[in-house]
C-alpha cells in the first residue's frame, strides 16, 4: 500500500483537475497515490491516479472510496439545488467524516469552503472579514450548505480531535473566467447576469461593444469583490497538507485586495481599449483577509487584478475544448 492515499471528491471540477495535474508532476507530492470519487464525469486512470465511480450521497461508495485512506481534499458540492444539497454536502460530508474519524491510519481532511458562508457580497462590511466573522449566509441552499459543511467539520474537531482545515475561497477562476464573468451575454459566468440588468437593446449593444461593466453599490461607488485564481487555491493546499499549523484551522485563501470593479475598467481600457458602464446593483464591497494563511502556511497568492485581467481576455481557447460550464458560478 502507498505510504500516503488520497481520496479526492469533486475530481472532474476545476479545482480537481489542476491539484491532480500538479500533484502528479510535482516531486514533492511523490509519496502521494491518489484515489477520484467521480459520479456523472469521469476521468481516465493514470499512473497513481485510481478512479472509483459513485456518488458521496450513497453510503456504499463512501466506505469503499475511504478504504485505507489516509487524506482526503473534499471539493464536492452543490450549487443551487435544493433536492440534492442535503444528501450531498450534508450526509456526503457526514459519512466522509465518520469513515475518517474510524481510521486509524487517517492524517488529515482538507475541506475546500466558501465565503458564501459569510455573505460574499450580499452583505454590507464595514470592515475586513476574517476568520473569526460570524457566519452570515445569503438566501439559496449553496450559501446555507458552506455554514453546514464548516460546523460539521469544527464538531470533528472537538468530538474526536479529527487533523483537519478548512480553506475558504472566494470565486475560484480560470482559463477566460475572469473574461466571461464581465459579458453582457447568455454566455456570462456566474453573477450578476448584466443582461438581466439592463434592457435588451442595452444588453446587446454592450456585448457587441465588449463594454465592461462597472459594478456599483447603492451609493454609486464601485464594488470591491473577493477572487482567487485556481493555481493559487491548489497551493494553498498544497501548502496545508500534512502542515502542522494547519490543523484544525480556518483560513481565507484569495488575492491580497479585492478587484476594484472601477480600477478593473480602467485597466480594461488601458491595456484593451474597451468601453465600459456603470450599473446600480443591490451589492456591497468585501474584502477578506487572508494574512492567517500567509503567516501560518507561508502561502502567497501570485495573482492580482492585472494578471487574472491580462490573462484571462488573452487566453487563446482551442476549437476543440469550447467552454462549458457545468455550473453558473
Amino acid at each position: 500500500m502507498p505510504r500516503s492515499l488520497l481520496l479526492l471528491t469533486g475530481a472532474t471540477g476545476k479545482v480537481g483537475q489542476h491539484f491532480i495535474k500538479t500533484a502528479l508532476k510535482d516531486p514533492r507530492f511523490d509519496a502521494f497515490h491518489l484515489r477520484a470519487l467521480c459520479h456523472r464525469r469521469l476521468l481516465a486512470e493514470q499512473d497513481r491516479l485510481e478512479i472509483l465511480q459513485g456518488t458521496i450521497a450513497d453510503r456504499a461508495s463512501v466506505q469503499q472510496a475511504m478504504e485505507d485512506v489516509t487524506h482526503v481534499l473534499h471539493l464536492a458540492t452543490c450549487k443551487e439545488t435544493p433536492e440534492d444539497v442535503m444528501d450531498v454536502t450534508v450526509k456526503g460530508l457526514f459519512r466522509l467524516l465518520e469513515e475518517a474519524r474510524q481510521q486509524d491510519s487517517f492524517k488529515q481532511f482538507i475541506l475546500i469552503g466558501g465565503d458564501a458562508a459569510i455573505g460574499h457580497f450580499h452583505n454590507t462590511q464595514a470592515q475586513p472579514l476574517t476568520e473569526d466573522t460570524p457566519f452570515a449566509p445569503y438566501p439559496g441552499c449553496y450559501a446555507l450548505s458552506k455554514v453546514l459543511e464548516e460546523v460539521m467539520l469544527s464538531q470533528y474537531y472537538s468530538t474526536y480531535n479529527l487533523n483537519g482545515c478548512c480553506l475558504r475561497a472566494p470565486w475560484i477562476m480560470e482559463k477566460d473566467d475572469f473574461k466571461y464573468q464581465l459579458s453582457f451575454g447568455t454566455d456570462v459566468f456566474g453573477g450578476p447576469r448584466w443582461c438581466d440588468l439592463v434592457s435588451p437593446e442595452e444588453a446587446q449593444r454592450y456585448l457587441r461593444t465588449n463594454t465592461v461593466p462597472v459594478m456599483l453599490d447603492q451609493r454609486g461607488q464601485p464594488i470591491k469583490r473577493n477572487f482567487v485564481h485556481v493555481s493559487d487555491l491548489v497551493d494553498a493546499i498544497f501548502c496545508a497538507l500534512d502542515h502542522p499549523n494547519a490543523k484544525q484551522q480556518l483560513f481565507h485563501i484569495c488575492t491580497d485586495e479585492p478587484i476594484d470593479y472601477g480600477k478593473l475598467a480602467k485597466h480594461l481600457s488601458e491595456t484593451q481599449q474597451l468601453p465600459s458602464v456603470t450599473i446600480k446593483t443591490p451589492y456591497h464591497s468585501t474584502w477578506l483577509d487572508n494574512t492567517k494563511a500567509k503567516h501560518l502556511l507561508g502561502w502567497r497568492p501570485r495573482y492580482d487584478m492585472k494578471r487574472l485581467a491580462d490573462e484571462a481576455f488573452s487566453y487563446q481557447r482551442a476549437a476543440e475544448a469550447p467552454r462549458k460550464i457545468f455550473y453558473p458560478g
